[in-house]
């Protein structure tokens, strides 16, 4: 798992919500979510955006360009 993904699940896990309820507030299909944390795919800039305000944390955390959150 990359680190983008690491970082999806562990705050997902933090909010204590499930991969469905977090595609349905992203707007993607509960499979392009799982493709997320499993790293297989990344979001667009404005899904990475979107990710990032709900998170309330920096694109670059979630990119792994720091541990800043």
């Amino acid at each position: 798992m990359n680190l983008f993904g690491q970082r999806m699940k562990e705050l997902r896990k933090e909010q204590k919500k499930t991969q469905a309820e977090m595609a349905a507030a992203f707007g993607v299909s509960v499979r392009q979510y799982q493709n997320y944390e499993g790293g297989a795919f990344y979001p667009d800039v404005a899904g990475l955006m979107k990710m990032a305000d709900y998170f309330d944390v920096s694109t670059d955390y979630l990119l792994g360009r720091s541990d800043r959150r």
